[in-house]
């Protein structure tokens, strides 16, 4: 088994963070979809500003709506603005990886796909 990326959204604007939430990340269900991404599957997390990755899981937010929100602790590793890629992974076996291509897609303004 080898562990590959699954799925990619490049270039996320965070659109808002909520501390007093219980933790994950909000992404509009369209984006999440179009991955691949399911609510509550782990995802990692690298900021572009600010250097901080780390782990968390998806919530679906409103499709169309662009959100990418960072909730509980992960709304201290950024802020509006910010520049997200978010990854999942998956094991896959020889013959699978032989064959696999990750979902990606490229964000542009208002968190609008612009390639994928």
């Amino acid at each position: 088994m080898t562990c590959l990326l699954k799925s990619k959204i490049h270039r996320a604007t965070v659109t808002g963070a909520s501390i007093d939430y219980e933790g994950s990340l909000t992404i509009a269900a369209d984006l999440a979809e179009r991955v691949g991404l399911r609510p509550y599957e782990r995802i990692l997390v690298g900021n572009l500003a600010n250097g901080e990755r780390f782990e968390t899981y998806v919530i679906y937010g409103e499709p169309g709506s662009g959100a990418i929100e960072l909730n509980g602790a992960t709304a201290h590793l950024g802020k509006p603005g910010d520049r997200l890629t978010i990854m999942s992974f998956a094991w896959l076996d020889a013959a699978a990886a032989a064959t696999h291509a990750p979902a990606v897609i490229l964000l542009g303004e208002h968190n609008r796909v612009t390639r994928g």
